[in-house]
């Protein structure tokens, strides 16, 4: 029943328009005082970004999803999530809820055209030795891994994203790490809360950085 209740909610947040709120970085996700949440080290801060560094993080991903729509491509690939998170895996094992859920973004070549999108989450550190399969779905292995990151708050609209990711660019732009921005890489959307939060809201635009072939 909590599990009906929270995918109707879900789907239900979804039609909500919000205020993207305030942008920069250094927010704490309030989430990630209650649940476990990838962790990063900051290595530099830029204004309006940060830069971090990921080490051996695992995440279970979608297989591609093709949409228009941000949204409506997180919300089909969260309730996949959802349901394996749930049990519906091979070993029927029910696992703990994390943070970010993460949407990979490949654009697509005009405003009507449909973008494809993989999302993920963040698999717990007990299981990240052996994550339980599951049919659609992959494992992701992080080694180290740089990323420019972007915040800002409210709920993730179609609309706001890409003006984010614009931004983000826009602020690495004249900087040291500009030149370090992986062309072959998606970038990625993060959201730290679930649907039924309305306050306190933590999103990311995140954007891969190839510092192994650039001087740091």
């Amino acid at each position: 029943m909590h599990g009906m209740r929270l995918l109707t909610v879900f789907a239900l947040s979804s039609l909500l328009v919000a205020a993207v709120g305030v942008a920069g970085v250094g927010i704490f996700p309030p989430t990630c005082e209650r649940i476990e949440c990838a962790e990063f080290d900051v290595i530099a801060e830029g204004d309006g970004y940060e830069i971090r560094r990921y080490n051996s993080a695992v995440w279970m991903s979608t297989s591609l999803i093709d949409d228009i729509s941000l949204v409506n491509a997180t919300r089909t690939g969260f309730l996949q999530l959802f349901d394996y998170i749930q049990g519906k895996n091979k070993y029927g094992e029910t696992i703990e809820m994390t943070g970010p859920v993460m949407s990979q973004i490949s654009p697509s070549d005009g405003p009507f055209c449909k973008s494809s999108f993989v999302v993920s989450f963040y698999v717990p550190k007990k299981n990240q030795a052996n994550p339980p399969p599951a049919e659609g779905l992959h494992v992701q292995k992080w080694q180290s891994k740089f990323l420019a990151v972007r915040q800002f708050g409210g709920f993730v609209s179609d609309d706001t994203i890409g003006q984010q990711a614009d931004a983000l660019l826009s602020s690495l732009t004249g900087s040291n790490w500009a030149s370090a921005i992986d062309p072959s890489e998606a970038y990625a959307v993060a959201q730290y809360n679930s649907p039924f939060e309305f306050s306190g809201r933590v999103n990311e635009v995140w954007i891969t950085l190839d510092l192994h072939a650039s001087a740091m």
